[in-house]
């Protein structure tokens, strides 16, 4: 799923194509993706975007009027800038917005449609998009702290509850842990207070590094490695791989559709993180630490 940083670049990269210009047309392929009925979209058609933002996750467009074009992207969702009237892909397009500089096409992998559209009219109806985590970017570390402790979670679910923090997903949250050397199953209620500031400081480095490395790599063109992983992340995506700190081979617990990754020897004093599905199957026998889990693995 596109995280902060992919929507900053996004959204930079829709500035310097369509900020000013009229929405001469949407098509809409996929009824399903179309989330609102009421304004209609044919309500944006011939009006200029006037601002671009970001809300979590989501990409806002803004139209006179306080007409807003939210896309939320979800998982598989990404946008792609094609020339002037260029045609929505029949098997994976879902929408296109036609600019008299070129066409935004909305298209989504794979077979479960989540990606989303709304049209909402008032700053009232967006701001009920808005999950209410706060921007972690933009939080002191007092308010970070408060933050992160109002609910006894563990640091992999708060930084990736949209009600916590704001924009902060299944890949970057494993970077951020693995830069503060803390575990993925730790307690927010537990942690020390320089447990806490380490947390802080690794979220804002990790959040404005990946945002810079992603601006660098697009440049002024548009940006199509919209993915999840990236071979210069340290621990996410990297199952078996060393760590790029201690060497240690880099761990996971898969569940439903995710996976977190970590560092054993970094983040977890050596002990192995017990795997939902694999532990239930091995009971007893589920290996504790990195030297049982390579005696299991020789057997």
């Amino acid at each position: 799923m596109p995280e902060l940083p992919d929507i900053v670049v996004y959204l930079e990269a829709l500035e310097k194509r369509v900020l000013g210009d009229a929405l001469d047309r949407v098509r809409i392929s996929s009824p399903s993706v179309l989330r609102t009925y009421q304004p209609p979209y044919t309500a944006l058609e011939g009006k200029p975007v006037v601002g671009l933002r970001r809300i979590g996750k989501r990409i806002v467009f803004e139209f006179p009027d306080e007409l807003f074009l939210v896309i939320h992207l979800m998982v598989a969702g990404r946008l792609q800038w094609k020339p002037p009237r260029s045609a929505v892909p029949k098997k994976v397009g879902l929408a296109g917005f036609e600019f008299e500089s070129g066409t935004v096409i909305l298209t989504e992998q794979g077979t479960k449609k989540r990606a989303g559209i709304w049209v909402l009219e008032g700053e009232s109806a967006l701001a009920g998009e808005n999950r209410g985590g706060v921007e972690p970017l933009l939080v002191d570390l007092e308010e970070f702290s408060k933050t992160l402790t109002d609910e006894n979670r563990t640091l992999k679910r708060a930084l990736t509850d949209p009600r916590i923090f704001s924009g902060i997903g299944n890949s970057f949250s494993d970077e951020i842990l693995w830069a503060a050397r803390l575990s993925p199953v730790a307690r927010t209620r537990q942690l020390e207070a320089d447990e806490v500031e380490r947390l802080h400081r690794a979220t804002i480095d990790q959040l404005e590094h990946w945002t810079q490395l992603l601006r660098r790599q697009v440049g002024d063109n548009w940006p199509t490695k919209v993915t999840a992983f990236r071979p210069e992340m340290a621990v996410h995506g990297k199952y078996g791989q060393p760590c790029p700190r201690c060497g240690s081979p880099v761990q996971r617990i898969v569940y439903a559709d995710n996976e977190t990754n970590y560092c054993p020897t970094c983040q977890t004093g050596g002990k192995v993180l017990a795997d939902r599905s694999l532990s239930r199957l091995l009971g007893e026998d589920w290996p504790r630490t990195l030297e049982e889990l390579e005696e299991l693995r020789k057997r």
